[in-house]
C-alpha cells in the first residue's frame, strides 16, 4: 500500500444553560439522540464518497508539532497543545485512540453494552461511560474536563456545537468503510500521525502476507449478520467488506456491490452461499430468528454449510471493530481459518 497522507472552547456556556433549566425546575437535558447526519447514513447522498471526502481532511502542520488547525467534516479545529484528555464518541475512534497509544477518559457505548467492546476491555479498563453513541451525555462529556473530542457526522452532527463548547471538537464523516482514513484523521487530531501511518503500513503488509498464505486461487467469501429483524449480506463498502478487498478474496455477486450491505429474508438466505460462510450475531447471541435460519432447510443445504465452511465470528471485531486493532483480530482469524497448511 502507498503511504496515505492528506492534507476549541470553554465548558462554562454549556454548563451554565444545562444549570438555567435545572434552577427552573426543569431537568436538564444532558441526553440527546437521533441527531446523526441522514445524508452520510447508508442510502444517503453523501455515503459511497466518505472514504475520498475524509482523505481530504486533516492537518498540515509537521508532524507532531502544536498549535495546528485540523480541517474536518463540519470545519476546522485549532487544537493548542497535544491533547491528554481524549473523549470518544463510538467504538472505531476508541479503537483509533488506543492503538495510537492514548488512553481516553471517557467513550459513548454501543447500545445495550455497559462498556468497550470485549477486544478493547483490556485496554480500555478504567475508561468513564459517556451515554451511548446515539444518546449521549453531554453533562458527563463535560464533567471530565477533555481537551479534545473525535466523533462522526453520522452520529453526533447536530451535536457538534454543543460538544464543541464543552472543547476542541474533530468529526470525521463516518464510521466503517473509510476506517483507514478516519484512523489518519484521529492521528492528525493528536499528533500522532507518524504513528498512524505506520499502523496501516503495518496493516497491509499484514493484509498481503494473508493473500500469500491463501494461496492463488482464493475462495468466494460470503458475510451474512443477523440483526434484530433482518439478515444482511455485508457488500464491499463495509469495515470488513474493505478488508476482504485489500486482501483479494472474491465475494459472491450479491455482495459485490459498492454498498454497505443488501437486506435478504430468511426465504433468500441461500443466496449468501460461497465457498465460505461468516455470519454474526448482533447483540447479545444467536436470537430464536437466527436459530431458526440457520437449522433450516434453505441454511443446511448450501454448500458452504455442507462442507463445514460455515463459521460463526465475533460481530464486535467482523462488524464493529472498525479500526486498526479489530482489523487485526480481523486478519488472525482469516489467517488461522483459510492459510493453506
Amino acid at each position: 500500500m502507498s503511504t496515505i497522507r492528506r492534507r476549541g472552547l470553554k465548558v462554562t456556556a454549556a454548563l451554565a444553560a444545562l444549570s438555567l433549566l435545572a434552577a427552573c425546575g426543569q431537568p436538564a437535558k444532558t441526553s440527546t439522540s437521533g441527531v446523526g447526519d441522514t445524508e452520510v447514513a447508508t442510502g444517503g447522498r453523501l455515503f459511497a464518497t466518505a472514504d475520498e471526502a475524509t482523505a481530504k481532511l486533516g492537518s498540515s502542520a509537521e508532524p507532531g508539532v502544536f498549535p495546528r488547525t485540523v480541517v474536518h467534516a463540519l470545519g476546522e479545529t485549532k487544537l493548542e497543545k497535544k491533547p491528554e484528555r481524549v473523549i470518544v464518541l463510538d467504538s472505531g475512534e476508541l479503537d483509533d485512540v488506543l492503538a495510537l497509544g492514548i488512553k481516553p477518559v471517557g467513550m459513548a457505548t454501543t447500545a445495550g453494552q455497559s462498556g468497550a467492546p470485549a477486544y478493547l476491555a483490556d485496554k480500555a479498563a478504567g475508561i468513564a461511560t459517556v451515554g451511548e453513541i446515539n444518546n449521549l451525555n453531554l453533562e458527563a462529556i463535560a464533567a471530565l474536563n477533555p481537551d479534545l473530542i473525535v466523533g462522526s457526522k453520522l452520529r453526533a452532527n447536530d451535536l457538534y456545537k454543543n460538544l464543541s463548547e464543552i472543547a476542541p471538537t474533530v468529526f470525521s464523516i463516518r464510521p466503517g468503510f473509510p476506517w483507514k482514513e478516519n484512523l489518519l484523521l484521529v492521528g492528525d487530531s493528536l499528533g500522532e500521525e507518524g504513528k498512524a501511518t505506520a499502523l496501516l503500513n503495518d496493516y497491509q503488509k499484514r493484509a498481503e502476507a494473508v493473500k500469500a498464505a491463501v494461496g492463488a486461487t482464493p475462495p468466494t467469501i460470503s458475510l451474512v449478520r443477523f440483526l434484530s429483524g433482518n439478515i444482511r449480506l455485508y457488500g464491499n463498502l463495509s469495515f470488513i467488506g474493505v478488508i476482504l478487498k485489500d486482501i483479494g478474496l472474491p465475494r459472491p455477486e450479491i455482495q459485490n456491490i459498492d454498498e454497505l450491505a443488501v437486506q435478504v429474508s430468511k426465504e433468500q438466505i441461500d443466496k449468501a452461499d460461497a465457498d465460505w460462510i461468516f455470519y454474526s450475531s448482533y447483540g447479545a447471541g444467536p436470537s430464536p430468528d437466527e436459530k431458526s435460519v440457520t437449522a433450516g432447510g434453505l441454511w443446511q443445504g448450501m454448500g458452504a454449510v455442507k462442507t463445514g465452511h460455515a463459521l460463526a465470528v465475533t460481530d464486535e471485531t467482523w462488524f464493529l471493530g472498525l479500526g486498526p486493532i479489530g482489523a487485526g483480530k480481523v486478519l488472525d482469524d482469516l489467517t488461522r481459518i483459510l492459510a493453506k497448511k
